[in-house]
């Protein structure tokens, strides 16, 4: 006999624990499935942990150059072990507050794999339990798991992927190959730098950071490679072999020249693909397009009633993105007007956010939203951009953190802002301010109405705001 609900969330990540809140709020009934504890990802094997130990590590590194502020001390040293048991405090701290809300608002969760079904059931499969859900609405939030690419020796013990690096308890990391210099790549390159590893990056694209702006990108790899990190682009990883632990052979596709490089550990961070096993049965058959789970620009999928949201859906596999898409289909469930707006891309595929803010945890932390001077260009939007050396900034002369910029972009006839790239202690906190300024269309001169406290990391926007001003159209 199944048991009914008014809505059924499958994956307990921030998209599907966002949705069910927010539907619970609304009065509806709900229940939340998933094959791992509550939170997802995000916050067991994901967000939480890695910025838990990047917070850690960053601690070992002032500490290591305290004498700059007149602090000495005999020695310094770290226990990876007991860093390990802080990441796991204070992922338990967050996942009991999440678990507290549930239990608040009546949210059932229960631990198992869920299948779509025909007749919008979801089969829930699990250590010893098999029962059924019937769901008025579903709504899909399974999240993505690790890219494990073809690359001959990848099996071998010390090969690893970025869910698995964040467990062991044991340092093994005196020399780490990280494959992939996206955001997950230079995260955990910024952990281990500042535990005196020895690092090397190897990445296929020309630059780290992908798709994010170029010259935010080209900051960041001088800055990591300043602090000694190895940094090959445009190259591969074509072998891994046991010799002396492992050996690496890495291949530049520009010039054809190969090298060696060994290591303890190899870190596999190539990206995340949707995750879907066991999702459907054999009596549902929802589309999928370029591996993702197609749905239109309310998030429903082939099936009426059944949404997809998150990692499983979207191409911007972020946390705050997933909550945000939760939070919409929700309120689209419940016929209220929405708090958040989104938009389709073209192909109608998936749905994103216009105004994402985008955040790197690394030292300077990194942090955009809107576009950059060259999408304008792109587009053929003439703009005025500001930018502030922080160099100059009273609160980074203060912390010895003077690298890093500000950038300001603005439409030339309206004066709006549409882009911001921060690179500097506290960006990814600052950044807050410049997405609510694109969500309203502000301009420069109302944002330069305010004022920022002295000494303060954002100071340097107010000084981006008048160079602007002052700036011509290009």
């Amino acid at each position: 006999m199944a048991r009914n609900y008014d809505l059924v969330v499958i994956g307990a990540g921030p998209g599907g624990y966002t949705a069910a809140l927010k539907a619970a709020e609304f009065g509806m009934k709900v229940v939340v499935v998933d094959k791992d504890r509550l939170g997802g990802v995000c916050i067991n094997r994901g967000c939480i942990p890695t910025k838990a130990l990047l917070h850690a590590s960053n601690f070992f590194s002032i500490m290591q150059h305290c004498h700059e502020f007149g602090i000495f001390a005999d020695s310094i040293s770290f226990d990876y072990g007991e860093m390990q048991d802080y990441k796991r405090k204070s992922v338990r701290q967050y996942r009991q507050g999440v678990e507290k809300l549930f239990e608040k608002n009546g949210i059932d969760f229960i631990r198992g794999t869920a299948t779509v079904r025909r007749g919008k059931m979801v089969e829930v499969a699990g250590e010893g339990i098999q029962e059924y859900l019937y769901g008025e609405n579903i709504i899909i939030a399974t999240g993505a798991s690790p890219v494990m690419p073809p690359i001959p020796g990848i099996d071998l013990p010390g090969v690893v992927n970025s869910d698995q690096l964040l467990t062991s308890r044991k340092w093994s990391y005196d020399r780490i190959i990280i494959v992939g210099g996206g955001v997950i790549g230079v995260e955990f390159a910024t952990i281990f730098q500042a535990l005196c590893s020895a690092v090397t990056i190897v990445e296929k694209g020309s630059h780290l950071l992908g798709p994010m702006d170029t010259e935010v990108a080209l900051a960041l790899e001088k800055q990591l490679r300043d602090k000694g990190i190895n940094i090959y682009c445009n190259s591969t990883i074509e072998k891994i072999t046991e010799e002396d632990g492992l050996n690496c052979t890495i291949v530049n596709h520009e010039t054809g020249e190969s090298m060696q490089a060994r290591a303890g550990q190899v870190v596999i961070a190539v990206g995340r693909k949707p995750f879907m096993e066991r999702l459907m049965g054999q009596d549902v058959a929802l589309e999928v397009r370029e591996g993702r789970l197609a749905v239109n620009a309310d998030f429903m999928t082939s099936e009426k009633d059944i949404y997809a949201i998150g990692d499983v859906v979207s191409r911007t596999q972020l946390a705050h993105v997933a909550m945000a898409q939760g939070t919409y289909v929700v309120e689209k469930i419940a016929g209220r007007p929405h708090s958040i707006h989104l938009e389709a891309v073209p192909n109608g595929m998936y749905v994103s956010l216009p105004i994402v803010p985008s955040c790197i945890y690394t030292t300077p932390e990194i942090a955009t939203v809107g576009i950059t001077e060259q999408t304008a260009r792109t587009l053929g939007m003439k703009v005025r951009c500001g930018v502030y050396d922080m160099d100059d900034n009273g609160k980074s002369i203060i912390a010895h953190k003077e690298n890093g910029f500000i950038r300001l972009i603005f439409e030339a006839y309206s004066d709006s802002i549409v882009g911001a790239q921060i690179v500097c202690p506290r960006a990814t906190d600052m950044i807050g301010e410049m997405a609510t300024a694109i969500a309203n269309g502000l301009t420069a001169r109302q944002l330069s109405k305010a004022m920022r406290a002295h000494p303060t990391y954002s100071e340097g926007i107010a000084e981006a705001i008048e160079d602007a001003m002052r700036g011509e159209v290009k």
